[in-house]
This record gives C-alpha cells, sequence and structure tokens, in this order.
C-alpha cells in the first residue's frame, strides 16, 4: 500500500525539488498540493501531475503524510494543523523562526501520535557521510576546530521580509551546518558569537553573517552564513566543512560533483550538479521510518536545536558578546 503524501504551500523554493522527488518514488502516492496562492497551487500541481486543493483542510482528509514548505513564520500553524489531523510531518528548514515556536510542533506532534521531522537534506550528502565515518572511525583523531560554510544568493522575495522568514540570512543559512557539526560531533553548542552586516543590500535585513561557536566537548568553530554570492556566480550557493584534528584535517565541499555548462546566450557559466539526489534520499528515510514505525532519523529535536543557535547568534549580533542557547 503506497503511503499518500502531500505537499502544504509551494511558498519554499525547496518545494519543487521535493515533489519531484515524491512523483519517482513508486511506494508513495503524491496526492495533491494546497496552496493559498490557488493560481501557484494549480500551476504546480499540472506540472508535478498531481492535484490541487483550495484549502489545506481538504488535502489534509485525503493524505497520510505532509511535507510543509511554506514561509517559516507559517510552519508553526501549518504543522499544529496537520499533526491534529494525525498526519506526519517533513518540515522544511528552519524549523521555526523561534525555540518557542519550534517547541509547540515537537509538543503537538508527540501529543497526536505522529512524526515530524526537520528537513536536513544535506545529512543525506555522500560526501558528508564519508567525512563523518572517517570522523568516526579515528582518522584525524580528536576533532580541535571546525571552519564551516554556508553561502548563497539573496534569494529576495518573502525570505527577505522578516515578518515571514523571520530574519535574514543568518537565519535562512546557519541552521544547515550547525546541524552537520552537531551530528558530526554528537556534541551542543554552547556558546555563541556573531556578527552581521546588511552592508551588501543595505535594507532590513542581514546579508552577511559569521557565527563563532563552541561546543560542550570544546571544539570551536566558524560558520559563515552570508546571501554574499553574486548573481554572476554559477550556482546558488556551498556547503563546505573543514574538521582539524589531532592526526589531520578532513575537508568536503559537498557540490563540487558538477558539470560546468559556459552559455553565451547571457554570458555566463553554470554548473549542474550530478550524483545522488540528497532530497529524494532524505524523503525515502521519511517514508521508510514511517511504513516501518520507526523514529524519523532527523528529528523534531534536532530542528529545535539550530534553531536555538540562530537565535543566540541573532541576540549576540544586537549586543556584541557571547551568548549560550537557550535550551528548551
Amino acid at each position: 500500500m503506497s503511503l499518500k503524501m502531500g505537499i502544504l504551500s509551494f511558498a519554499h523554493l525547496h518545494a519543487y525539488s521535493y515533489a519531484s522527488a515524491i512523483n519517482f518514488m513508486d511506494n508513495m502516492e503524491f496526492v495533491g498540493i494546497a496552496d493559498e496562492d490557488l493560481v501557484r497551487a494549480k500551476e504546480m500541481a499540472e506540472r508535478h501531475h498531481t492535484r490541487y486543493f483550495g484549502s489545506y483542510e481538504e488535502l489534509l482528509n485525503e493524505v497520510d503524510a505532509v511535507v510543509i514548505t511554506s514561509e517559516n513564520a507559517r510552519h508553526r500553524e501549518l504543522t499544529e494543523l496537520a499533526a491534529r489531523k494525525g498526519k506526519h510531518i517533513l518540515c522544511e528548514k528552519p524549523l521555526a523562526t523561534t525555540p518557542d515556536d519550534a517547541k509547540a510542533m515537537i509538543d503537538v506532534c508527540i501529543e497526536n501520535g505522529v512524526q515530524l521531522m526537520t528537513s536536513f537534506p544535506c545529512r543525506y550528502s555522500p560526501a558528508m557521510r564519508q567525512i563523518r565515518r572517517e570522523y568516526q572511525q579515528g582518522r584525524i583523531g580528536k576533532a580541535l576546530a571546525i571552519r564551516g560554510t554556508n553561502r548563497g544568493r539573496c534569494p529576495f522575495g518573502w525570505f527577505t521580509n522578516i515578518r515571514l522568514s523571520g530574519g535574514g540570512s543568518l537565519m535562512d543559512h546557519t541552521v544547515h551546518v550547525t546541524d552537520l557539526m552537531r551530528w558530526l560531533l554528537q556534541s551542543e553548542v554552547q556558546s555563541v558569537y556573531a556578527q552581521t552586516s546588511n552592508g551588501m543590500f543595505h535594507d532590513s535585513f542581514e546579508d552577511c553573517a559569521l557565527l563563532n561557536m563552541e561546543f560542550d566537548n570544546g571544539v570551536f568553530a566558524s560558520l559563515d552564513s552570508s546571501w554574499s554570492r553574486p548573481k554572476s556566480f554559477p550556482t546558488w550557493g556551498d556547503v563546505t566543512l573543514s574538521v582539524v584534528g589531532e592526526k589531520g584535517i578532513l575537508n568536503m565541499d559537498m557540490f563540487s560533483q558538477n558539470l560546468i555548462h559556459y552559455n553565451d546566450a547571457d554570458n555566463g557559466a553554470h554548473w549542474h550538479s550530478w550524483g545522488v539526489n540528497f532530497d529524494l534520499e532524505m524523503i525515502k528515510a521519511f517514508v521508510n521510518a514511517i511504513e516501518r514505525g520507526e523514529n524519523v532519523p532527523v528529528t523534531g529535536l534536532d530542528g529545535l536545536r539550530a534553531v536555538e543557535v540562530v537565535e543566540a547568534g541573532y541576540a549576540s549580533a544586537s549586543s556584541g558578546k557571547p551568548v549560550t542557547p537557550r535550551k528548551l
């Protein structure tokens, strides 16, 4: 029996990739798309060969699970709606715009006996999994420090509307690599010092952010989570890690598997990634956990811990001092 899946909102750009992944899977029925923007819902449903629904409630009545890809600030309300109807949830990152909302999402899912998975597809990168294996095997000994980056283009639209996004580049690009560091080290962030700037676009949102973090196990880390890529850059951004250990260094460039396409039509170069589809592997893991009655591999708590670091980052950037994340 196929798991019946739907998508709540196509506001987030990642919804396109998730929809394609759902269509690719044999053990899943793509029931449809619901969106407050009915024109967008109809267009996306036609593109992905499924139905569109006039309300979230209508779609929830026909599915077993949903992917939530709305604006960040709406994750909580849609999660609560889906959970109270007994539906399992894969929610786009950041899990919420505040730790309190993230904790409420976790609680409502527990209360209603449904699974909540945070969308962290970077965990499914073969390069990331290899670097984690080598670290666990002791190839570089004890970790001392990590340098990470998640630099991208500014997506504009609702991403720069603080009411809908919760913040700028620090909100958007901190959570992925923070999660990878936590997953690698099996340790929590105990201190965050952050600096932000709006020097690129001179607007009300931060477009550059640099965080320095210290983990419970003594490892310190830096993370560049800026929207610093120019329009001419051949892809949206990067995810990199450099792990310095007592016996060596592990380096990872997650998106280095690509073809370079030079196009005279726009006088530019484009990168087309090849290899494993992280989004597909993540959705497979979500579906497999539900079908087997197992816990999802990337939990709501993982999403909450990353949001706690974001909150501490904003507090540090405001105060100019290191801040301890508020653990819920």
